[in-house]
Parts: C-alpha cells; structure tokens; sequence
C-alpha cells in the first residue's frame, strides 16, 4: 500500500506531518525540502493551492519544483500512488542526467549544464514538459530531442512491463535495455569495469589526507565544509554533486572529493576550509606540501601565469598607488553571483563606488549582492532610463558622487512589474540596449572617466559563454566610449576568464590579460582591496553622547548625511600604527606644509598642535570669545536652534578659527562642517536632526559650521527649518532642552566686518578683520621661528607670511611683482594665470580643475597630474596651489593662494603688461573648452557667471551695488562699449540662462541710458525665463526710461504734444508689466519656486515681494508728473492744480477744463482724451496700492532689507498724493462761508480728507497710530465723530469700526481724553455693527474688535469662538494677497479689565528703546527672545491652556478657545496632549499665542 493510501483520503485536512511524508516517500524529495516546503504550506487546505511558480517563489530549484507541481496535479485529480518505473531513469542522479544529456544534445553543454544547476534528477527530468524546459532557457530543438528520447524510454519500458505481466513475473523492468537506448553506463559489475580508475582515485594519498583532515571538523563544520563544496567545480566545470554529500560522513565527503576533482582534491579542500574560517587546518603542513600541484584545467592550459596577480590589482585600482586615497571613483558592473560568493565581496563596501551596472535581477532578493551592500552602505535603486537627461541634472536628480546608485540592467525581481522583468538577449537588445548604452556615455562623459581618475570594474562572478549577452554587450559600449585601460576585469576563476578572454578577443580584436585578474579567488581579492586603506579613515569613529559616553558612527550613517562633513571624537587618530615613523613625519611635513602655503585647513593640522603642546596653533584673539559665545547660547533654552555670525575679510582666517573652536568643542557637542548647502533646506535639517539622535537615547547637542553662507538674515533660512525639526522631532522634551539644541556658526563674508557686526545683535556674532593685534603679531613671529626648525624656506609660505606681515599691501605688491617678472600674455601658462588671478580675485573659492588644466594645455598627463599642471606652470608656481572640492563628488582645482596676491597681480597685469581685466574677461569667454559639458566644468561656468553678475552689499548699508565688482571696473576702465562686448559674448555662452542678459538690459538703462536696446535684451531673458524677476526688469526699463524723457523735457524750452503720447503708452506698458510681476509674484510658491542663481535683478529673492505694487505708484507718479507740466493744470497755479485734481477725480471732464485756444493745446486734449480711461484709473489704481501696501506693512512680518527701501519709497510718494489730492481749494472755503447749505458736506470733506492724508482712512492706518502722537489721535477720533454721526443713515459700517478702534487707540495713549467715548458706548456700537453685517464681511476689521472687546476675563466663559471662526475666514482673503505671510500682533493681553487689559507693541517697544538700538529691539521680537524680559512678563498675561492633536487651545473654565501658535516650531510633534501656558496677541487673522511653555 503507498503512503498516500495510508493519509487521510480528504488532502485538505492533511497536517504539516502528513505533507512532509507525502514529499518525502511519495514524490522523493529530500527530507529538508520537505520539511521547507512543508512549514511554507502549513496544511493541505493551502497545499492544493500551490502551482510550480509558487513553489519557485520559495527558493526551491527548478528540477523538484516540476517534480512537486506534478504530483500535486495528479493528487487534485485523484490519482494516488507512486509514478509507474521507467526504466530506472527515475533512480538517476543529477549528476546522471547530466552525463546522459550530454552526448543527447553535444551542441548545447550549456543546457546540461542549467538542467545539473537546478537540481534536475531522473525523476524531475520525467515530469519535464516543453515549456519547463522553456522556462530554464532551454530552446525548442533540444527540449523536443530529449522529451522524444524519454517518450521512447517510456514505451520500451510499457513494452517490457506488458512482457513481464503475460509471463505473471512482478519483477522490475530489465535495465540493460533502456540502458542501451538512453547510452547510460549500467548499474552493477560491467558499469564499475566500465571505470576501472575509480576505485584507484579512492585510494589515492590524496584522498585519505583529506579524509584525515576533515576528521578534525566537527559536526557543524562539516556541514559548512559540505555546503561550500558544492559550489566547487573540477576540470569540466561540474558542480560537486550535492546528492552525493548531503548527509554523508568525512570517508564518504573525501571520496566524493577523490573522485570529483582528481589531482585538485587537496586545493579544493584548502580553499574550502579557508573560506569557512578553517586557516589552522588549511595551514596543515600535508596540505602545503602539495599545494598548487594540481595539474592545470584543459582550457586554462593556455593562460598566461603570472607570478603576482595581487600586486596587480593593487596596482589597477590605485593607478600605480598604495591606497585609495587618491580620489579615485569605480564604476562596476556585475553578472549574476552566488549566495556563496557574497560574503566575498565586501571589498565593494570599501570601494568609493559612483555606480553599479548589475545583470542579476535577483541582487535585491534575500540572498543577492545589493541587499549585501546595502546593510552596510546606502545605495539608491536606479533604472538605466534615470540616466537620460544632461549631466549635470543628472548627476543632481540621483544624488550620483554622495551616494551609489544601484542600476538594475535586467529587470528586479523584488518588484512585481512588467518593466523589471529579466529579458533574454533578444528582447532587451531591442528593448533596454539603448537606455544602457546612454547609461554607459553619461558615465563614460563624467571627469573621473575621461581623465583616468577611476576606472570601470567588469566582475564576473558566473561565467558569459556567448558574445549575445546583455552583460558582454555593455562591456563593448564602454569600450566604445572610453579607452581600453580605463575597464579592468574581475573573474572568479580561470575557466570563466578563459571563456571571456575568448569573446573579448574574437569581437574587439583587444588582448585583456593587462586589464584582468583571474588566478585570485574573491577571498583573495576581497582581503588585497580591503588593505588599500583609504588613510584617513579611523577604524571606528565615535561621536559624543550623554553622560560623557562615546557612540559609533557607521558607514551607512554617514552615507545618510551627505550634506555634512562630521567632525568626530577620535578625528585622525589610529590611522596610521606608527606616528613616529618616517612615512607619518613626511605626512604631517607636507600637510602644514599645504596649510602655511594657502591650502584649506583640515582636522589634521589641529590633531598635530595636540600631539605636540610645544608647536602651537596661532589663535586669533576672537577664539575665546567665539567660544564663550558659543557656550552662552548652548546654556540658553529658549530656542532649538541658534544662528551665530563671525563677519570677517575675505582670507583673515575665520573659517580657520571657526574650526579650530569646533575641535576643541567635538567633546561637547556633535560637530559638523555644512558642505552641500545646494540641498533642500529640509533635507538639510534632517540630516542635522539624524546626527542629534544618531545611536543615543537622548538628544545630543550639535554644533554647524556653515561657511560664506550668502544670506545670513534670512528669515526663511536654514536656521527656521533646523528649528522646526528639532522641536518637531520625537523625544525632544522641554526636559530635554540642553541637549536639543543645534547652534550654526555661520562664517560670513563681508567688506566691512566691523560695521555689519555693530547693526546686528553683539550677543550674536563676532567680526575679525585683516589686522593684527600686537599679541598676534607676536604669535606669528613665534610660529615663524617653530616652522624655520622644520621647514625649508617658511618664508615661502605666503599665506602665512600675509598675515605675518599683517596683511601688508606692499609686501603683497612686491609678492606678485617678482612672480610675474616673466610673465608672457601669448603663452598658454600665462593665459591660465590671468584666468586665475581674474577668477580668484572676483569670485570666492573659485578655480580651474586640473582635469580642465590638462586640456587646456592640449596633452595627457602621463605622470601625477598636480607634477605635470605645475611643471607648466612652473614660472608662477610659488603662489599656486592644488587642493580638493567636496562638490561633484571630489575633485582638485589650481588656484591662486590667497586672493589678495590674485588682486595684486591683475594690477600688476594692468599696470606693466597692458592686459586689462576686460581682456582677460574676453579671453576666457572665448574658449570653447571651458562651456563644453561637464559636471566639474559647470563649476568653472558657475564661476564665470558669478563674476559677472553677483552683486556686493555696500559698504555703508545693507543695500547692494548695481552691478558685479568685475563690471564696475571695466565700466571705469574702458565705459559702456567695452562692458556691452563682455556682456553679448557672455550671453552668447549663457543661451539658456537668463541672469546675463537680464544684466546687460539693467546696465543699458541705467549706466547708457539706451531703452530701446535695453528692452531687447530684457525682453530676451524675459523669453528664456518668465518671472517676476525677469519681468520686474522689462517693467524697470520702461520706467527708466519714461524718467529719462521727463528729465529731458524739462531742459528743453519748446513742448511736443507727441512727447505726451510718448510718455503715456510708456506709462501704460511699464505698469502692465509691474502689474504683470506681481501677479507672478503673488502666484510663485515661495517654498519651492525656482529662483535664479545670480543677484542681479531689482527684484528681491527672498520672501513675499512688493516690488511690483510699489513700481506702480512710482509710474502712476511720473504720469501725474508729466501731466502738471500741462499749460492747463500747471502745478505752480493753484486753479490749475486743482482742475488736475478734479479731472484725475473724475469730477471734471478734459473738455470742461479752461484752457487756451491753440493748436498744442487742441493736440494734448486730444491726446489725453485718446488715454482718458487709463488716466482715470490712475487714481483709484494708486489708492488701492496704498491700501494694500498699508496691510503689508502693518499685519505681516517684513524683509527687513527690501522693505525698508520700499517704505521709504512708498512714504515719499504717499507725501505727493497728499499734495495732489488731499487737499480743499481755497475757493471752495470761500463759498462755505457764503453758502450755509453746503457747509456740512464740506465740513465732511475736510474731515475725509484729513483722515486720507494722516494715513487713517482705513482700518490699519488707525492702527498704526498706536505709536502715534496723542493729540493727532484726538483729531483722528474727532474726524470719525463727524463721519460717524453724519453718515449713520446710510449704514456706513466701516466709519463706525474705525471710529471705534480710533477710541482704543486713544484710550491707550491717553485714557482720560475728553473725546474718549466710553468702553460700554463702544461695545453698544460694536454689537450694532456686528449685527448689520453679521458673520460673513469681506474685512476682518468688526471681527477684530469683537475680539479685543468680547475675549474673556480669567473668571468669565464668554464665547468668542463665532467671532473667531468668522475673522479667520475673512482675513484668509486679505492675506492671500499678501502670500500668506505671517502676521504680527499690534496689541497683548495685559492684566487688567476692559481696555486695560490691552497692552500695545508700540508701548512696550519704548520701555526697550532706551537701553537698545532698534534692529536689535527687532531681533529680540524675531526670534522670541523678547519675551524673557521682566518688563514684558510684568505687563501681560500669561494665559494657561493645553495643546491637543498639534493645536493650541486656550482655556477659560469649561470653554476652549482656539489660539494659532505665533512660532509653529515651538509646538512639539506627536499629538501629545498637554498643559501649556503662553502670551496672548492679537493679529488681524485671530488670536496668537507667543512663548508657548510647557508646564511640566
């Protein structure tokens, strides 16, 4: 009776046990599949659900997998019992199919060889259909060959059974017979004399050595030794059989051995044992003995040996170097490997890899290659598509140098898609060969490529048999596009490279034994990449962490934070094993060396002064003050981040000192160097917040070095983003303050250090300067003397010298004076040299980079590049230096050493070689090597373009120059020719950026005065990018030029009525353009907008600009300009001046002015009559500008440079509507007195216009009279008394809530004024006017006293929440004109009664303003520092309440009244419900809550 008679007859009720008997004594499987696939299926419900691509799925090879699937078929149609005999072919082996296929398909090797790989035996092989053998790859002719020669086994042995039951004989079928059909070696007597030399193969001294050894392996490594063993194959490239020795014991292991590899039985055993961690055994001196006797294989007969290959890779990977420091980048690409073969591979964890081009689909799986790499490193999963595209966006997009991208070349199988699927060769050639072939050019274009500073890795960890191979036919695109000594091959043996080395040469005609490395195992090259270093690189680094402990940083953290350079506790140290050798003193020799010449400062340089307290670091004098400042704010708690300035001259040594205080402070905090501020402010922030909780279970405090940051005032900087995920992030408690703190230490450039540091907070920032203090030069004098001990000729160290000789101008004169003694303008050394001295002179850490230098000489560089560039540069090379650029993922650029010697020598240039900085200018624009494409070349080209365009803050202010120093200085050399040639080739060189010819077009209008060609050029970069900046500038240049023409006509002495017409269209399309600029503005999303790179434009980049609004008041003023120089409303005739009121009122027509009968009289109304409804709507136009301008800068925070120019300009045109429009003629006073009747409307038309020009028309025009004089607020709320009573039949409700918020403003500046009200006759009035217009006004303005008036006292419950809900939707309609900036409280509550209890800004301003500048007053308020002053926390309230899910909620008793956090990043992440207590503000969008404390 089968086994399946004897499981229960319902399958679905089968146990786990029952499935593990059915696999194992009915379908044959071995005990551990079955016990696998059993644990997999759970119980025969499930079972009856698999099919083979289930069973496939779990890891199990393709031979049992068809065998099982089989069977389950059968057992769901019924048939129960074992597979009738077939000839014996079911008892076959593996190992004997494949010996049978073998001569059954002699053309194909290949396809015995994947049916042996997957575990195909006889019985598998019987269950084989067409498409099984499809599956596995094998093709149509030999899968019907072979299904044909079994359909022939199967009949003989049918035959042979019918013969067997007519005799009633039970026996088995006769053998002999299928045996000679299928030509398979008998069982028995005949097949052993068959293979006579087997039994002498078991005997061998071979075999009972490695018999001995494995006898000292335990049970355990036994198995281990078993499981690698399989993976080894012999001379004919087979497998060791895996049926043979599982389960089998040491004798039957090392016959296994004996008879599989022959005479490279004692090898394959050393290998094995080495690879499970068995040296001792390896080491065995019978071993040794024989070692590497074993006779060659037949096909690496003809490999050429060689005695080294270890040294040679060494050699290929480091170009002829001891490590991998040099720089170098790998790219590799990688063929299908093994589970064995990936603990071998780590050396790619080492390897600064760029990219992976990887053929195996299954590298992401459990078991693959890139799951490996990815549990150490960080590796981005890419397709060759991602690679389309230009270099340089490229390069950005997929985050290519920081971290390695993954590029899967034939399909995932991780990822169930159509488009990962893995391709035969036929499909993905016409499918994925185009996208990897541009794959392959992209890289193949990159610097490290092209100038051999890396090279491509081909490893082959499975054999490539055919020229038609997704794998070869990438190796043939890189030699396409790359020399052939840029790609080294890896193999993981000598058959496999045999087979390669033949494809290579039959198809490229190319020998690769010079580039190739096959007599290593990946063990051995493993451990020869793994001891190439880099130096530099600590074993474990260590970072600080709570209660004076040490965490360590991993690799992989790294990877993360690729914005930072991490400063760490052990910095330098345990890099190298002796530091008293020779190789460390010639190291530390030539690193001080670099930094007293002009390198960049490292971490070495402070390491060195601390191994030796007799050589000390020369400090600037401001260390210790930076230090204390840096400590004072790390004690504050108020704020999780703090933003530090040191204001320094360009080359003085504050980066140098700033890092100099980060190495003594890396014991207390987390230290780190900002080295990619391109990044996304957010992503920079969390990485910052990563490094605070890396590895630690409290926040650790973290100290940023963000060096020449442009933009250090920036409200929507780096410091708010770092703020908001600090306080956001979980875990960071109020308890926890100390430690979640991060403080930035911000370098700034500046021409005026001094003065910029005494405009800004001095508890804040720092200054150092180009001047010595006596102590320093002291210090230098003493550091010259230590250096004159260890160095030949300090006295050429010039940077050091600079600052020696405190920064003495003639020394520096006579510096480049003796350097350009030779100098010759027609060489191509002297070329480079005026490039760099322009560069270096004009652009802060510009250069050329070497790769570039080479080209530019026109020659390769066939030794070290940095001899080579400065051998040709040998006449200039004292004050040149090579050093290194993070960016572009590293590369080394020659520049000047410090940029007051590149200044010096263009004035050396200038003054004794004739060669002016606009030729230079030229010259460098002219080269068509310098604008090709490149990553490292667009740097070069970002420099060139800064040059030109970037602007410098004034000396004197926070304003900018109008034009690039560059451009300055050939305007004064040589003038507006000159500047327009720089310019057009420029732009020629910059045809998709809009940043050159938007400067040219400002240059022509405001330097030339040329409009018409300066629209041209402004309408060209308004075509290449339309934004409000590129239209500000066409806007701008309409506007210059309308002021042009009214400038000339004054000094002329005749009038042209066509000037008007003129004049007017030009007004007309110059505020279609304003208009136009900040519509755009107002649409642009400020958080993720594209702005331009340069500076140039008139338009701000930062926050919400207004510039737009205010450029039309400012044209709509030169129109109304113009039109009082009209013989008819001329401004100096008050009649006339009035007519002009009158007709730009619209009280008036043209016609109904008095004016004299002449012909240019007749044309300027005819004129105005054609422009009469632009005219009209001047004046409302410019109201509704004031209006909103008046909102912008009442209710919002500002940008404090460009609204300070803004106000300015908007106060002065608002001084010149007050003289134009408000104002009573004269004679209209007359008739008042003489008319009693009209004397009320002009009584109410004096009050209006009174309230106009104070600026209190409106509802924040009377608010901002909080810091106005006490008697103009009398008059204000005398005025809205007469407005109020006389207009109060006609319901006007505006009047009433002004008037109304007049009376607080008076009552806070002079509460017992005659003209106050009374609160209880202003609440009676508010609730009538927030009756007439109910819930739903256009204007927060009623909703806003409703809150002043109604908010409850401490003991009261009133509900303010209707009138909360109805002023936070109508001020989103009023801010979304004004971007949704954020708003700022003009009143607090205090802690008295009715009006009492409001407390103005205003006043508690003027309590500070006594003992503090006004931008420092301003910062307090920014950043919320103002709020610890006693005088503030005696004055308000402070009003207790909770935060539930993220929102602030104030709590009076039983009532809960929503509050908006004033700073969002004061409230903690995670939806924590809390007692808080907080001030209380109000602002025209509801009430604000400051200073948010947690109470416990």
């Amino acid at each position: 009776m089968s086994v399946v008679g004897e499981l229960p007859a319902d399958v679905g009720r089968w146990t786990l046990a029952d499935i593990v008997r059915w696999l194992k004594c009915e379908v044959g499987v071995s005990r551990g599949l079955a016990s696998k696939l059993a644990k997999e299926v759970e119980c025969g419900q499930f079972l009856l659900t698999f099919d083979k691509l289930d069973i496939l799925e779990l890891g199990i090879k393709h031979g049992p997998a068809v065998l099982i699937s089989r069977s389950l078929e059968r057992l769901k149609k019924g048939q129960r019992g074992a597979t009738p005999p077939c000839g014996g072919v079911e008892t076959w082996s593996p190992q004997q199919v494949f010996q049978w296929l073998l001569p059954q398909v002699p053309s194909n090797s290949q396809c015995a060889q994947r049916l042996l790989d997957e575990d195909v035996s006889g019985r598998c092989l019987l269950c084989f259909g067409k498409k099984d053998f499809a599956d596995l790859g094998v093709r149509s002719g030999p899968a019907v060959h072979i299904l044909k020669k079994l359909s022939q086994l199967k009949a003989v042995a049918a035959q042979s059974a019918g013969a067997a039951t007519d005799r009633g004989d039970d026996r088995s079928v006769p053998q002999k017979e299928t045996q000679k059909l299928l030509d398979v070696p008998p069982e028995g007597k005949d097949r052993m004399d068959r293979r006579p030399k087997r039994k002498q193969i078991e005997e061998t001294p071979h075999v009972l050595t490695v018999q001995k050894i494995l006898e000292d392996l335990g049970k355990e490594d036994l198995k281990k030794f078993q499981f690698v063993l399989r993976e080894q194959r012999n001379g004919q490239g087979e497998p060791t059989p895996w049926g043979k020795l599982e389960g089998r014991d040491t004798v039957d292991t090392a016959k296994v051995i004996g008879e599989h590899h022959a005479d490279r039985a004692l090898q394959v055993t050393g290998e094995v044992l080495r690879q499970i961690n068995r040296h001792d055994l390896a080491g065995r001196p019978d071993l040794d003995r024989i070692r590497g006797q074993a006779a060659c294989r037949p096909e690496e007969a003809q490999l050429k040996r060689e005695p080294n290959q270890g040294e040679k890779l060494k050699n290929l990977l480091t170009a002829g170097g001891n490590s991998l420091d040099g720089g170098n980048r790998f790219v590799v690409v990688v063929n299908k490997s093994s589970p064995e073969q990936i603990r071998h591979l780590r050396f790619l964890s080492k390897l600064p890899l760029f990219c992976v081009l990887d053929f195996d689909p299954d590298s992401n799986g459990p078991l693959g290659l890139c799951r490996a790499y990815k549990e150490t490193r960080v590796a981005n999963l890419h397709s060759p598509s991602q690679y389309r595209g230009r270099l340089d966006s490229v390069v950005s997009s997929l985050n290519l140098y920081d971290q390695t991208s993954w590029v899967f070349c034939n399909g995932r199988r991780d990822i169930p898609s159509d488009a990962d699927v893995e391709l035969d060769y036929r499909t993905w050639f016409r499918r994925s060969c185009k996208d990897v072939e541009q794959l392959v050019a992209l890289v193949c274009g990159c610097d490290f490529v092209r100038y051999g500073r890396g090279c491509v890795v081909f490893l082959l960890l499975s054999p490539v048999d055919t020229d038609k191979d997704p794998f070869f036919e990438t190796y043939g695109s890189f030699l396409k596009h790359t020399e052939e000594q840029n790609v080294v091959t890896i193999c993981e043996s000598a058959r496999t490279y045999a087979k390669w080395k033949r494809l290579v040469a039959d198809k490229f005609d190319f020998d690769v034994d010079p580039l190739s490395v096959y007599e290593l195992s990946l063990s051995q090259v493993n451990g020869t990449v793994a001891a190439l270093g880099p130096h530099g690189h600590s074993p474990d680094k260590l970072l600080p962490s709570s209660d004076s402990s040490a965490v360590v940083l991993r690799r992989k953290d790294e990877d993360l934070m690729t914005a930072l350079d991490v400063l760490c506790l052990n910095q330098c140290q345990n890099v190298y094993e002796d530091e008293k050798s020779p190789e460390f003193a010639d190291f530390r020799r030539r690193q001080e060396e670099e930094f007293y010449r002009g390198g960049k400062v490292t971490w070495w340089n402070f390491y060195f002064c601390d191994k030796d307290n007799k050589k000390t670091f020369v400090k600037r004098d401001k260390y210790s003050k930076v230090m204390a400042m840096i400590r004072s704010q790390q004690r504050e708690k108020r704020n999780a981040c703090a933003q530090l300035n040191i204001y320094h001259h360009p080359g003085c040594g504050a980066t140098t000192l700033a890092m100099h205080v980060m190495w003594d402070l890396r014991g207390e905090f987390r230290c780190a160097v900002l080295r990619d501020t391109k990044l996304p402010k957010e992503e920079i922030a969390d990485q910052i917040l990563h490094l605070m909780k890396l590895e630690s279970g409290r926040h650790c405090p973290v100290l940023l070095l963000a060096d020449d940051v442009k933009e250090p005032d920036d409200p929507h900087d780096l410091v708010s983003c770092i703020r908001k995920a600090v306080e956001d992030s979980e875990g960071a408690g109020a308890e926890d303050a100390l430690h979640c703190k991060v403080t930035v230490l911000n370098c700034v450039r500046s021409h005026s250090p001094k003065s910029q540091y005494r405009r800004q907070n001095c508890m804040q920032c720092q200054y150092l300067t180009a001047s010595l203090t006596p102590h320093e030069q002291s210090e230098f004098e003493k550091k010259l003397q230590e250096l004159q001990e260890s160095h030949e000729k300090p006295e050429n160290f010039y940077t050091f010298m600079i600052m020696k000789m405190n920064f003495d101008h003639k020394y520096i004169e006579d510096v480049a004076h003796n350097t350009l003694s030779g100098f010759d303008a027609g060489t191509d050394d002297g070329k480079l040299f005026s490039f760099l001295a322009l560069l270096n002179n004009y652009v802060a850490e510009s250069g050329v980079a070497l790769s570039l230098c080479e080209d530019f000489f026109g020659v390769k560089m066939t030794r070290e590049p940095v001899d080579c560039v400065l051998d040709r540069m040998k006449l200039y090379s004292n004050v040149l230096i090579v050093d290194r650029v993070e960016e572009c993922g590293g590369y080394r650029r020659l520049r000047i050493l410090h940029h007051t010697i590149a200044a010096a020598c263009l004035k050396v240039l200038e003054r004794s070689h004739f060669l002016k900085v606009s030729d230079i200018t030229l010259h460098m624009l002219h080269y068509d090597l310098f604008f090709s494409d490149g990553v490292v070349k667009d740097r070069l080209v970002l420099s060139i373009e800064r040059m030109l365009i970037c602007r410098q803050r004034k000396k004197d202010g926070d304003e900018r120059e109008l034009f690039s120093p560059l451009i300055d200085k050939i305007h004064q050399q040589q003038g507006g020719r000159t500047v327009r040639d720089v310019f057009v080739k420029a732009s020629s060189r910059f045809p998709q950026r809009a940043s050159v010819p938007q400067a040219l077009a400002r240059y022509l209008y405001i330097n030339e005065r040329d409009f018409p060609e300066a629209l041209r050029w402004a309408e060209k970069a308004k075509n290449i990018a339309r934004n409000p900046y590129t239209v500000d500038t066409v806007a701008q240049v309409y506007k210059s030029s309308l002021r042009c023409n009214v400038d000339r006509e004054k000094q002329e002495l005749s009038r042209n009525p066509d000037n008007l017409d003129a004049n007017i269209r030009l007004a007309a399309n110059g505020i279609r353009a304003f208009q136009l600029a900040q519509e755009q503005s107002d649409n642009e999303d400020n958080s993720q907008a594209e702005r331009p790179e340069d500076e140039s434009g008139d338009f701000p980049r930062n926050g919400y600009n207004i510039n737009g609004h205010v450029g039309v008041l400012e044209m709509s003023f030169i129109v109304f300009e113009v039109l009082a120089k009209l013989p008819f409303f001329h401004e100096r005739e008050p009649v006339k001046k009035n007519l002009l009121q009158s007709f730009l009122s619209g009280s008036i027509p043209i016609d109904g002015v008095q004016k004299d009968d002449d012909e240019a009289t007749a044309r300027y109304v005819q004129i105005i009559k054609d422009h009469e409804p632009f005219l009209l709507h001047l004046k409302p136009k410019v109201k509704s500008k004031f209006d909103i301008l008046n909102c912008y800068f009442t209710y919002t925070k500002g940008n404090f440079e460009f609204d300070a120019v803004n106000c300015r300009t908007v106060c002065d045109h608002f001084k010149k509507y007050v003289d134009l429009f408000c104002t009573v003629p004269e004679e209209l006073r007359k008739v008042k007195e003489d008319n009693p009747k009209l004397k009320s409307k002009l009584i109410l038309e004096e009050r209006r216009v009174y309230l106009e020009k104070r600026l209190a028309d409106t509802f924040s025009g009377v608010l901002q009279h909080l810091d106005r004089p006490a008697q103009e607020v009398e008059e204000m709320v005398e005025s809205y008394a007469v407005l109020q009573q006389t207009v109060k039949q006609k319901r006007n409700i505006q009047v009433r809530i002004n008037y109304i918020l007049a009376n607080v403003v008076l009552y806070l500046l002079r509460p017992k004024s005659k003209l106050f009200e009374g609160y209880q006759q202003l609440r009676n009035l508010l609730l009538e006017a927030l009756q007439a217009v109910g819930l739903t006004y256009n204007l927060p303005d009623p909703y806003y006293l409703a809150l002043l008036f109604f908010w409850p006292a401490p003991s009261e419950e009133g509900d303010i929440r209707t009138y909360l809900k109805a002023i936070r939707s109508s001020s989103r309609k009023l801010l979304s004109k004004l971007s949704n900036r954020s708003t700022v409280a003009h009143l607090y509550l205090g802690r008295g009664t009715e009006l009492k209890r409001l407390v103005s800004k205003a006043s508690l301003d003027r309590s500070f303003l006594c003992k503090m500048p006004r931008d420092t007053l301003a910062q307090l308020w920014w950043n919320g520092d103002i709020f610890k002053e006693k005088d503030i926390s005696d004055r308000l309230l402070r009003v207790g309440g909770t935060i539930e899910q993220g929102e602030v909620f104030a709590n009076y008793g039983g009532l809960k009244i929503p509050v908006h956090p004033a700073r969002r990043s004061g409230i903690r992440r995670g939806c924590s419900t809390e007692k808080v207590s907080f001030y209380l503000g109000f602002a025209i969008n509801g009430p604000l809550a400051y200073d948010v404390r947690y109470e416990n």
